[in-house]
C-alpha cells in the first residue's frame, strides 16, 4: 500500500528516507516546506535570547501544533472523529459506560466493537437463533479497563440532552494509519477478528494488513490466551512488520507493553497520533492550571490540573523531563492532551477503583482549595479526599458565575455527584438544587420508597413519571389505581405532581417500577423488599400477578414473589379462583414460610383475618395514653415503632418528635434502631396503623384535659392545640386529638396578606387555632390562626423554651455517647459562652476568619466579620473566643472574639430592660448578648406559635431590641439568664409629656403635651406603603413618613414593609400635620380639624443634640440643585400627565415624566407597572417643575442631555430624506440623520419609525443650539458590544482610497450623484464613475437613482484640505450590480484598448479634415449663398464637422456586426427544457460588455450637446428604421427564435397564454437583468392568466415563484408564496417541491422540518416516506432513516410495505451502510422469494457494490428459485453475461453447466 507520502506528496523530488533523521525531516517538512532557507539564517544570524524569547512568545513555527491555553477536555470541545483514552465503568449485555477524561461519560453500543463481531451477531439474528449463545459484552470488557475510542455520535435526546456514543472500531481508532506507516515498536488497539489453530488474526482497523498474534509457548500464558473471544478488545505491541505493512506479528506479552514508548523514529504525526501512547516529554511552561509539554519533538500538549498528582504539584519546572501518557487527540483543532497520573503510566494495566460508595453523598464544611476560572474549582472533602467541581455546577444554572465570590466563602456543602476513574477524583456539585434532591441516580432509590415525581406521558403501557433531572420511572397501567382504569387520561394529565411507592428498581438498566395504587402507597404494615425480610408470620401488602387453578402468586417489592396455595386463598371452599381474584388485586398477605436460598415462599390470605382480630384483642390503644416505643426503623414519613410491652407497630411521624420544627430533623437523625422512646401518647388508630406523638404541647393539653373529643363538644371562641394537617392553596387544614380538623382559610391565617398559603406554615407544625364558625350539619368547623385574634402565649413561652433547649441537649448526649472518636465528646462539653482558647487559622477576603481550638485539632471553628469587629487577628495567633453555637453533625463551632463577651461579666440584676442584641440565628432559636454586661442567653426567633415573619422582620446578627430579665440564672434554661422579649404587663412604658412651647408648637389640633423633640412608644396600627400609623396613648394617632423610618435606605426597597401591625415602636415626634375628622365641611363645618403628631425612627435625629428645625418647603427646595442624587419613594403615577409622582421627604415631592423613567422602550409602553407604592428610588435632580413647587427628577442617572448622555425620546416628526426630530426629556429635542438610524444601513430607513414611536437615543454632539442624536445600537446600547456592519465615519480622515462604504443618495446635480457617508461628510460620483453605460440625457440619472436610496460606493480620491472625497459605482469597484438597468438599451462605455484605439482613429480623421479645409475654402465661397438659403442649422455648421459626423456613423454601423467582445451583452438562453430547479439557481447579474462609444468625460458633454442633422444623416435614420422593421417581422415570423426584449415577450405570452415555459423564460429575462420585482410581477401575472384547468402549468409557475424566493426574497416571502400556491394546487406536490428546493439549496434545516411535517400530514403517502429517508441518507443520518422507516412501516398499509422496504435498501446501498441494505434485502426476499423484480433490482446494486464471491453466491440462489422457467432463464442470461464481463471461461463454463443441469431437471420432472 501506498505510504503517508505518496498519498499527500508535496511536490519536487521525492527521495525515500533513510534513517531516523529522515523520519523526523519528512515530518517537519510536511508543515514547514513554506518557509525558506534564508528567512531561517537570517533569523539565526540575529542570535541571543532576545530571538528565543520572541519565538516563545509567539509561538515555536516548528511545532506541529501550539497549544496556548491550558484547559480540561469540556463536553461541547468533543466532535465526532475525536480520539480519547476510556476507562470501562459499567458492561451490561448491550452497552458498555465508558468514563473519559474530566469526568465525561461515554457509552460504548454492541454494534461499535468491531465488524467481525458485528457480523456475527446480524448473523444470529438473522437465523433467529438466541443471542444468549453469542459472547456478550462482559465476557469481552471489564470494570477498569483501559481502551481507545473515538466519538462516533453525538445524538440530542427526548429529554434536550446530548448522549456521547463511542466506538472502539479499529477502522475508527487507527484511521489515521496506513500500511506504509506501520514501524516495530508501536502499541495498536485490535480486536480479534478471528481463531486460527495457531493464534488469531486481529482486526488492526487497516484494509491492506493482516494482523496476526501467535499462541504462546508458555502454558500459563497459552491458558491466558485461550480466554481470547472474536471481538475481545487488545492492547497490541507491534513486534514485526513484513512486506511493506502487509503482514505485521503482534505481541501482548504485559512485560513488552510495560516497557512501550512511542519514539521519533516510528514516524508518528498528528493525522495518527493515538491516545493511550506512552511519551517522554520535556515541561515548557508551569502555569497555575497545568503545564505544557514538548514531546516527539514535534508536538505540544497540554496537561490540565486534574492530571498532576497531587503531592508532585509544585516539584515540575520548566526543562523537567517527564514520562506522560496521551489521553486525547482532537484533529480539527489539533488539540493534545496528556497525563502524568502515574496509574496511566503503566500501559495494558487496570484502573482502580472504577467508583466510589460516597456517590449522593452530601459534604459538610469543605474547604476550596483551587478555583480554574474555565474548568471548575477542587474542593477538599472533611477526610483530606479532593473532589472537582465543574464550572457549571458551582452555580445555580441561570446564576452568573463570580470566581472571586465563590473561593471567599470559608466552607461549603456539596454534593458528590461521581467518580472519575482516569482521574481518580470524586466529582461534586455547588448547586443548590443538587444538594436538595432527594434522588440523584437510581442507585439512591430503594424498593418500597414513597416518591413524588411529575408526569411526563401516558402511554399505552402505562405512566411515566420524572422523579428529577436524571431518575424517571415507570408506573404500569394495572398501578395507576387500585382497579384497571378505562380511561386513565381522564384522571392523570401531563405535568400532574403525583406520589408513587417504588416496587422495584434495577440501576444496572437503569430501570424504576412504582405504583399509584392508593392501598400500598398508605400502607402501615412491614414492607416485604427481598426473601431475607420475609419473616414467618409477617403480614403485608402485595398485589396479585398470576391467577392459577392451584392458587395465586402475590408480588411484593423487589421483585419477591410468593404463592398462596388454594386452600389458604378463603375459609370457604373456592372451585375457580379467578371468579374471586383478579390480577393487579391489592392483598394483605401473611408469610407461612420462607426459603430464602431458593427463594420460595408460602404465604396466606386466609390466617391474615383471625391475625388481625386477635391482635386487635390484645392491646388496647386509649388516645391520651403515655406509652414506650421502641424503634423498629426509619421510613420517608417517619418512624416505625414498636409499642412495649405488647410489641404492637405503631408509626411517630417526623413532624410530632416536636413542637420546634428544627428539633424534628436533629432528633429523627440522632435516634437508632433499637433506642426506646418514652413519654409518647397515642393519637389514635389512622386506618391501619396506631399514630403516636411526642409534642410536649399537645400532651400537656391532652393531659389537662382541656381539648374537644368529639365534634359536639366544639364551640365558637375555644382555643385548641392541634398541627398542620395539610396545606392546600386555599388554606391549611389544623388537626387536634381524636382525629377532629378544621380548615383555616387563606385569609385567616395571618394578620398580613397572603398570595401563597406555602409560605406560613410547614406541615406538621405545632400552632394555636381559635374555632370561628361551626357547621353542625356537615360536623364542619372554620378555625382562625391569626396571631391578633387567637390568645396569648405568654405563659406557655418559658415552658416551650425549656423544653427546646433540654431536646437539643438531648441530640448532643446522644451523639457523645455512640461516638467512636473523641471529637464529639469534645464538642458536648462546649456551651453557649464557653471561652475558647484558639490560634487563628485563615481569614478570608470576606473577613470571616477560620480557627483551630488548642483542646481538639478536628473541630471547624469559624467566626463571621461581625464578630470580628474592631479584633485583628493573623495567621498563627493566639485568640480566645466566646461559644455562640455547636453543630453536632457538622463538626462546626460558631464564636465571637467581640470584646463586651470576651470580658468578664457583669452583674446582671432582675427586671432590668437591657438592649438585647442578636449575635446568632439558628432556626428556632437566636443568642442573644444582653447590652454590655457580657451575658449571653437564648430566645425564640417568633414570639407566638403563629407567627410569621418576612425576611426584612426575621432577627439576624447585630439586630437590637428591648428585653426584661426574669431570672439572671435560670437552671431550667442551663444557667443563663431567662428573659422576656419586650414589654412585661407589668411595666408600663410611660411616654414623657410636658407643656408646649410656643417655638415648637404643634399645629391646632387636640389639647395633648407632645411636643417636637418628645421621644414616645406606641404600637403599630396601620402599615401602608408611604406612610404608618403609630397608637400612642390617649387615643393620639401618630404618622410615619416612609422617609422617616431608615437613614440608609436600599433602592428597590419597601421601608414601611419593615413594621408590622401590633409591634412596638420607640419614635421621636418632629412635627405635626392637620387632618380633617368625618365631621369636616368646608363651608358649615370648617373646626372639625386635628393634628396628627409627625413621627421620625431614623436613629440620625434619635439622638438627643440633632436638630430638629425644619426649613420652609421652598428653603428645602433651593438646597436641591441639579445633579444631585436623592432617595424617593413612590406616591402614584397620573396617566393623563404621563408621570410619576414621588415623594423625596413628608413636605418634598417630585415629578418623573415618562421619558426619564426608564432606558428600555418596551418598559414605556406599560409604565404603571414598572414600580408600586411606597418602593424606594435613586432618582437625579434635573431642577424645579414649572410649578416651582416641587421637583422634576430621572430615575436614569442623567439629568441633562451632554454628549454620550442615552435616554428615550419620541419621534416628534419624520422629515422624508433627511431623518427625525425626537422629543426628549428636559424639554429638549434633537435631529436624527440618516445615517444615524442604525448600524446596518437598509433601504428607505424612514418606513421603520412613525410619530409617537418611543425610541433609545445618545447625544452625540450640539450644531447651531440643535442637539444631534444617534439610534445607532452600538451607540445607545454599548455595553452589549453589537456587530457594526455600516462604521460611522466621523471625520474625514476615517475614509481610505479604496474603502468601500455604503451612503443614502443626498441629490443628483449637474456635476454628479452625491452620495451621504455620515451626518457631515458627503461624497460626489462623477457621472463617468456611476454607470458602465454611456448616458446621453443626464435625466436617466434623475428618474432611476432615487434620493435616500442605498448604494455601495468606493473611495476614489480623499481631498483633506477641501473636504472632498470621489468616489465611484461602478461594479467593477463595487461589485455590486449596475446602477442603471440593462433593460433601458443604453450602450457601454469603451474601455481600456478599445477606447485608446478610438481616440486615436478620431486624431486621424480630425487631421484629414483639416488639410481638406483648405482645398475646399473656395468652394464654400462659391457656395456660400446657398447655404444661407440653407438654413440657420446648417449655417452653423462646418464641413469639417459634417464629414467627421458621418465618418462616425459608419463605425457605429458596423459595430453591432463586430464578433466577440464587441458584440451587446448575451440574454439567458432558455430552452425546451428548461428546468427552474436547477435553471435559476445559476443565473447571475448581466455584466456590460463593450460598447460602441466612448467613456470619456469630454465624449459624454458633446454627445449631450444638440446636434444639427445633415440630409445624409436624415436618409440613414430612415435606411435604419426599415431595417429595425424588416428585422422585426423577421422575428415574428421565426417561432424557434429566442426574444431579446420585453415588448417581443408581450407578443409571446399573447400568442401562448397557458405555456408555463414562455412565462419562465420571460422571468429569466428580467432576473438576468436582476429586476427581481418585475419577475416576480409575471409570475404573477403567470398565476391570473393561465387558465385554472391548467393545473401542471400552474404549479411550473408555482415552483419558479418558490425557486425565486428563495434565492432573492426572505423567508417571510417564501412563506408567503408556499402558504398562497397550498391554497391554489394540490399540497403533496407543493411541499415536495418546496422540500426538494431547500435540499438543493443546502437548507437541510429547513428541509427537515418541513419532511416532519410533511410524513404527520401525508402519512398515507409512499412517496413522502421515501423522499424523507432519500433526504435523510443524503445527509449521512442513518439511524434516523431507519426509524423512519419503522415509522412508515406502521402507517402504511402492509401492501406496500415490501416496496418500501427496498426502496429503503436501494438507498441504503447508495448512501449508507452497504452490509445493512444486504441484510434488508436478504429478510425481505426470505418472505418473498418469488419477487423477481426484487431479486433483479439486488442483483444489479451488488454487481455495483459486491465482491464477484458475493455477486456470484446471490446468482446461485436466483437460479434455484420455484418460479417461471422463463424467469429463470431470463436470470441465467444475466448470469451468463455477468461471467462473460467478469469472470474466466472456466467460470463461464461453469455457468453454462448449471444452465444445461437445469433444464435437464426442469424435463425430467415433466417427464415423471
Amino acid at each position: 500500500m501506498a505510504s503517508v507520502e505518496d498519498d499527500f506528496p508535496r511536490g519536487g523530488a521525492f527521495k525515500k528516507p533513510t534513517g531516523s533523521k529522515s523520519v523526523r525531516h519528512e515530518v517537519d517538512n510536511l508543515f514547514e516546506v513554506q518557509e525558506p532557507e534564508q528567512k531561517k539564517k537570517r533569523k539565526s544570524a540575529k542570535g541571543g535570547d532576545e530571538i528565543k524569547a520572541k519565538k516563545r512568545n509567539k509561538g515555536d513555527g516548528l511545532k506541529l501544533n501550539a497549544t496556548s491555553k491550558i484547559d480540561i477536555l469540556h463536553f461541547k470541545s468533543l466532535k465526532v472523529g475525536t480520539l480519547l483514552l476510556g476507562c470501562v465503568k459499567e458492561v451490561t449485555n448491550f452497552e458498555v459506560t465508558v468514563s473519559l477524561p474530566s469526568g465525561l461519560t461515554g457509552f460504548l453500543p454492541v454494534a461499535n466493537i468491531s465488524e467481525s463481531y458485528t457480523k456475527i451477531l446480524s448473523e444470529q439474528l438473522d437465523s433467529g437463533q438466541n443471542l444468549d449463545e453469542i459472547v456478550s459484552l462482559p465476557c469481552l470488557f471489564s470494570p477498569g479497563m483501559l481502551i481507545r475510542c473515538a466519538v462516533s455520535s453525538l445524538e440530542a435526546t427526548k429529554e434536550g440532552h446530548v448522549s456521547l456514543r463511542v466506538t472502539v472500531n479499529p477502522k475508527e481508532v487507527n484511521k489515521g494509519l496506513s500500511s506504509g506507516s506501520l514501524k516495530a515498536g508501536m502499541m495498536l488497539s485490535g480486536c480479534v477478528e478471528s481463531i486460527e489453530d495457531h493464534g488469531f488474526l486481529v482486526d488492526i482497523g487497516l484494509s491492506g494488513t493482516k494482523a496476526f498474534l501467535p499462541k504462546a509457548k508458555d502454558e500459563s500464558k497459552s491458558a491466558h490466551q485461550a480466554d481470547q473471544k472474536v471481538g475481545q478488545y487488545l492492547q497490541c505491541l507491534l513486534q514485526e512488520v513484513k512486506n511493506e505493512g502487509r503482514i505485521a506479528r503482534l505481541s501482548v506479552n504485559p512485560a513488552a507493553i510495560a516497557r512501550a514508548c512511542a519514539e521519533t523514529q516510528q514516524g508518528w504525526t498528528l493525522s495518527n497520533l493515538l491516545p493511550g501512547l506512552l511519551v517522554k516529554a520535556e515541561i515548557k511552561e508551569v502555569t497555575p492550571h497545568g503545564l505544557i509539554l514538548e514531546f516527539l519533538s514535534s508536538f505540544t500538549g497540554s496537561v490540565d490540573f486534574m492530571h498532576i498528582d497531587a503531592d508532585d504539584v509544585s516539584s515540575y519546572s520548566t526543562g523537567d523531563n517527564v514520562k506522560a501518557c496521551i489521553i486525547y487527540v482532537e484533529p480539527t483543532t489539533r488539540a493534545v492532551g496528556l497525563s502524568l497520573r502515574s496509574h496511566l503510566l503503566q500501559p495494558g494495566g487496570t484502573v482502580e477503583p472504577v467508583t466510589s460508595e460516597r456517590i449522593g453523598e452530601v459534604a459538610r464544611g469543605c474547604k476550596m482549595t483551587s478555583m480554574h476560572y474555565h474548568s471548575g474549582a477542587v474542593l477538599e472533602l472533611p477526610e483530606n479526599a479532593l473532589a472537582f467541581v465543574h464550572k457549571n455546577h458551582i452555580r445555580e444554572s441561570k446564576q452568573s458565575f463570580n470566581p472571586n465570590r465563590v473561593m471567599a466563602i470559608p466552607a461549603h456543602d456539596c454534593r458528590i455527584t461521581g467518580f472519575s476513574p482516569l482521574e481518580q477524583i470524586h466529582l461534586a456539585s455547588l448547586r443548590k438544587s443538587v444538594i436538595d434532591a432527594t434522588f440523584l441516580r437510581y442507585q439512591d432509590l430503594q424498593p418500597g420508597q414513597i416518591v413524588e415525581g411529575k408526569v411526563t406521558s401516558l402511554r399505552s403501557f402505562g405512566m411515566e413519571v420524572k422523579l428529577s433531572d436524571h431518575v424517571k420511572g415507570m408506573v404500569p397501567r394495572t398501578h395507576l389505581a387500585d382497579i384497571v382504569l378505562s380511561n386513565p387520561e381522564k384522571k392523570f394529565s401531563v405535568g400532574n405532581k403525583i406520589k408513587c411507592r417504588v416496587l422495584s428498581v434495577d440501576p444496572r438498566v437503569r430501570k424504576l417500577v412504582m405504583t399509584k395504587k392508593k392501598a400500598l402507597i398508605e400502607s402501615t404494615l412491614p414492607l416485604i423488599r427481598s426473601f431475607e425480610e420475609a419473616r414467618v408470620g409477617r403480614i403485608s401488602h402485595g398485589f396479585i400477578v398470576c391467577v392459577k387453578d392451584f392458587g395465586c402468586i402475590v408480588r411484593f417489592y423487589g421483585n419477591v414473589k410468593g404463592l398462596v396455595p388454594m386452600r389458604e386463598l378463603t375459609t370457604d371452599s373456592v372451585v375457580v379462583p379467578g371468579e374471586l381474584f383478579y390480577i393487579g388485586q391489592v392483598v394483605k398477605a401473611k408469610v407461612l414460610s420462607c426459603d430464602a436460598d431458593q427463594e420460595k415462599l408460602l404465604l396466606s390470605f386466609k390466617a391474615v383475618a383471625a391475625g388481625e382480630t386477635e391482635e386487635r384483642q390484645n392491646f388496647n390503644c386509649e388516645i391520651g395514653k403515655n406509652v414506650e416505643a421502641r424503634l423498629i426503623e426509619k421510613v420517608p414519613l417517619g418512624l416505625e415503632v414498636s409499642l412495649l410491652p405488647e410489641e404492637a407497630p405503631a408509626l411517630l411521624l417526623t413532624a410530632h418528635l416536636s413542637d420546634h420544627v428544627s428539633n424534628c430533623a436533629l432528633l429523627r437523625e440522632a435516634l437508632q434502631s433499637g433506642d426506646v422512646i418514652s413519654n409518647v401518647v397515642c393519637l389514635g388508630k389512622n386506618k391501619r396503623s396506631t399514630m403516636l406523638t411526642k409534642k410536649p404541647m399537645v400532651k400537656a393539653t391532652m393531659e389537662d384535659g382541656v381539648i374537644a373529643k368529639e365534634f359536639s363538644e366544639i364551640q365558637v371562641g375555644m382555643e385548641l392545640i392541634g398541627w398542620i394537617k395539610s396545606v392546600m392553596p386555599y388554606g391549611v387544614f389544623v388537626e387536634f386529638p381524636h382525629g377532629l380538623v378544621g380548615l383555616a382559610p387563606i385569609s385567616a391565617m395571618c394578620d398580613r396578606f397572603l398570595t401563597s398559603t406555602a409560605t406560613p406554615f410547614q406541615q406538621g407544625q405545632t400552632v394555636l387555632a381559635k374555632v370561628t364558625n361551626l357547621d353542625n350539619e356537615k360536623q364542619r368547623f372554620l378555625v382562625t390562626l391569626k396571631v391578633s385574634e387567637v390568645g396569648d402565649e405568654e405563659g406557655r413561652e418559658r415552658a416551650r423554651l425549656v423544653q427546646g433547649l433540654k431536646e437539643r441537649k438531648a441530640v448532643t448526649e446522644m451523639m457523645a455517647t455512640r461516638a467512636d472518636g473523641e471529637l464529639l465528646q469534645f464538642l458536648s462539653t462546649l456551651t453557649l459562652g464557653h471561652k475558647l482558647k484558639m490560634t487563628v487559622d485563615e481569614v478570608k477576603d470576606d473577613g470571616t476568619a477560620m480557627f483551630v481550638a488548642d483542646q481538639h485539632k478536628g473541630a471547624t471553628v469559624l467566626a463571621t466579620k461581625y464578630h470580628l469587629a474592631g479584633v485583628t487577628v493573623t495567621p498563627g495567633q493566639k485568640v480566645t473566643g466566646v461559644v455562640l453555637h455547636v453543630d453536632i453533625f457538622t463538626s462546626q463551632v460558631h464564636v465571637s472574639l467581640l470584646s463586651h463577651l470576651v470580658a468578664n461579666k457583669k452583674v446582671l440584676h432582675a427586671d432590668s430592660k437591657p438592649l438585647a442584641t442578636v449575635e446568632y440565628v439558628d432556626q428556632d432559636f437566636a443568642v442573644i448578648s444582653l447590652g454590655d454586661t457580657g451575658h449571653l442567653t437564648i430566645v425564640h426567633t417568633i414570639k407566638h406559635l403563629n407567627e410569621f415573619l418576612i425576611e426584612s422582620e426575621k432577627l439576624r446578627a447585630g439586630k437590637t431590641f428591648t428585653v426584661t430579665v426574669i431570672e439572671p440564672s435560670c437552671e431550667e434554661v442551663g444557667g443563663l439568664p431567662l428573659v422576656a422579649r419586650g414589654s412585661v404587663k407589668s411595666t408600663k412604658a410611660k411616654c414623657e409629656r410636658t407643656v408646649s412651647v410656643s417655638d415648637t408648637k404643634i399645629p391646632k389640633g387636640l389639647k395633648h403635651g407632645y411636643h417636637v423633640g418628645a421621644t414616645v412608644t406606641g404600637t403599630v396600627k396601620s402599615v401602608r406603603p408611604t406612610t404608618v400609623l403609630v397608637s400612642l396613648d390617649e387615643g393620639v394617632l401618630g404618622d410615619i413618613h416612609v422617609s422617616e423610618i431608615k437613614d440608609v435606605v436600599k433602592p428597590g426597597s419597601f421601608p414601611t414593609s419593615s413594621l408590622v401591625v401590633g409591634s412596638a415602636v420607640t419614635a421621636r415626634i418632629i412635627g405635626g400635620k392637620e387632618a380633617r375628622s368625618r365631621k369636616f365641611l368646608p363651608i358649615s363645618h370648617p373646626s372639625f380639624t386635628y393634628t396628627i403628631p409627625q413621627l421620625t425612627l431614623l436613629p440620625s435625629k434619635m439622638k438627643e443634640d440633632a436638630d430638629l428645625k425644619r426649613k420652609s418647603p421652598a428653603e428645602q427646595l433651593k438646597s436641591y440643585r441639579a445633579g444631585r442624587e436623592v432617595i424617593c419613594f413612590v406616591s402614584k403615577f397620573d396617566k393623563q400627565k404621563e408621570c410619576l409622582e414621588v415623594m423625596v421627604t413628608s413636605s418634598i415631592s417630585g415629578n418623573v415624566e415618562l421619558l426619564a423613567m426608564t432606558l428600555d422602550p418596551k418598559e414605556s409602553k406599560h409604565p404603571e407597572k414598572l414600580f408600586k407604592l411606597g418602593q424606594a428610588l435613586k432618582a437625579t435632580v434635573i431642577g424645579r417643575h414649572s410649578s416651582k413647587k416641587c421637583l422634576s427628577l430621572s430615575l436614569t442617572g442623567v439629568h441633562s442631555p451632554t454628549q454620550g448622555a442615552r435616554m428615550l425620546g419620541t419621534v416628534k416628526t419624520v422629515i422624508a430624506h433627511v431623518g427625525l426630530v425626537v422629543t426628549l426629556p428636559f424639554r429638549r429635542s434633537g435631529l436624527v440623520s440618516l445615517m444615524d438610524l442604525a448600524d446596518s444601513y437598509r433601504p428607505n430607513p424612514l418606513d421603520h419609525y412613525r410619530v409617537g414611536q418611543v425610541v433609545r437615543c445618545c447625544v452625540v454632539g450640539e450644531e447651531n443650539h440643535k442637539l444631534q442624536l444617534s439610534l445607532r445600537p452600538s451607540r445607545a446600547h454599548p455595553e452589549k458590544a453589537l456587530p457594526v456592519k455600516d462604521a460611522e465615519v466621523l471625520s474625514i480622515d476615517d475614509l481610505k482610497v479604496g474603502q468601500i462604504v455604503r451612503g443614502y443618495v443626498k441629490a443628483v446635480g449637474d456635476h454628479g450623484v452625491f452620495v451621504r457617508l455620515s451626518r457631515t461628510i458627503t461624497g460626489r460620483v462623477k457621472f463617468q464613475e456611476v454607470t458602465g453605460f454611456f448616458v446621453h440625457d443626464h435625466s436617466v440619472y434623475s428618474k432611476h437613482i432615487l434620493q435616500t436610496s442605498l448604494y455601495t460606493t468606493k473611495v476614489l480620491s480623499v481631498d483633506k484640505e477641501n473636504n472632498q472625497v470621489d468616489l465611484s459605482l461602478l461594479p467593477e469597484d463595487t461589485g455590486k450590480p449596475d446602477v442603471l438597468p440593462e433593460s433601458l438599451g443604453l450602450p457601454l462605455r469603451l474601455k481600456g484598448e478599445e477606447k485608446e484605439k478610438h481616440d486615436a482613429r478620431r486624431k486621424r480623421k480630425r487631421a484629414a479634415s483639416e488639410s481638406e479645409q483648405g482645398a475646399s475654402a473656395d468652394k464654400n465661397l462659391k457656395k456660400k449663398k446657398k447655404k444661407k438659403k440653407g438654413g440657420r442649422a446648417e449655417e452653423d455648421d462646418s464641413g469639417v464637422e459634417v464629414y467627421f459626423r458621418e465618418e462616425e456613423e459608419d463605425e457605429e454601423k458596423k459595430t453591432p456586426a463586430a464578433p466577440g467582445a464587441k458584440a451587446g451583452p448575451v440574454r439567458l438562453q432558455v430552452s425546451e427544457g428548461f428546468s427552474w430547479d436547477s435553471a435559476l439557481s445559476s443565473l447571475r447579474p448581466a455584466t456590460g460588455g463593450i460598447g460602441a462609444d466612448s467613456s470619456d468625460g469630454e465624449d459624454e458633454e458633446e454627445q449631450a450637446q444638440p446636434q444639427k442633422k445633415s440630409r445624409k444623416e436624415k436618409e440613414q435614420e430612415k435606411q435604419q428604421a426599415e431595417k429595425e422593421l424588416s428585422q422585426l417581422e423577421g422575428e415574428l415570423m421565426d417561432p424557434g427564435r429566442r426574444p431579446e426584449s420585453s415588448a417581443s415577450f408581450e407578443r409571446l405570452v399573447l400568442g401562448s397564454p397557458d405555456s408555463s415555459l414562455v412565462w419562465l423564460q420571460y422571468m429569466a429575462f428580467h432576473l438576468q437583468a436582476t429586476e427581481i420585482e418585475q419577475a416576480r410581477a409575471v409570475a404573477e401575472r403567470a398565476l391570473k392568466t393561465i387558465s385554472f384547468r391548467e393545473e401542471q402549468e400552474k404549479l411550473n409557475v408555482w415552483v419558479a415563484l418558490l425557486n425565486l424566493e428563495n434565492l432573492y426574497g426572505s423567508e417571510e416571502s417564501l412563506r408567503a408564496a408556499f402558504d398562497r400556491a397550498l391554497q391554489f394546487c394540490e399540497p403533496l406536490p407543493v411541499y415536495q417541491q418546496l422540500a426538494d428546493i431547500y435540499a438543493k439549496s443546502n437548507k437541510h434545516k429547513e428541509a427537515e422540518n418541513l419532511y416532519r411535517n410533511m410524513v404527520k400530514r401525508f402519512r398515507q403517502e409512499r412517496a413522502v416516506w421515501l423522499s424523507y429517508g432519500s433526504f435523510l441518507f443524503r445527509q449521512g443520518q442513518g439511524d434516523d432513516a431507519h426509524a423512519l422507516l419503522q415509522r412508515a412501516l406502521k402507517s402504511l398499509p402492509d401492501k406496500e410495505h415490501v416496496d418500501l422496504i427496498a426502496k429503503f435498501a436501494q438507498l441504503e446501498f447508495q448512501h449508507g451502510d452497504t452490509e445493512r441494505a444486504k441484510s434488508m434485502f436478504d429478510r425481505t426476499l426470505t418472505s418473498y422469494p418469488k419477487r423477481t423484480d426484487l431479486w433483479s433490482v439486488y442483483i444489479d446494486l451488488m454487481v455495483k457494490h459486491g465482491t464477484q464471491k458475493e455477486v456470484r453466491d446471490l446468482f446461485d440462489r436466483v437460479i434455484h428459485l420455484s418460479v417461471a422457467v422463463k424467469r429463470i432463464k431470463f436470470f441465467f442470461k444475466r448470469y451468463l453475461e455477468y461471467e462473460k464481463k467478469n469472470g474466466t471461461a472456466e467460470s463461464v463454463q461453469a455457468v453454462k453447466e448449471k444452465a444445461l443441469d437445469y433444464v435437464e431437471a426442469k424435463g425430467q420432472a415433466g417427464d415423471s
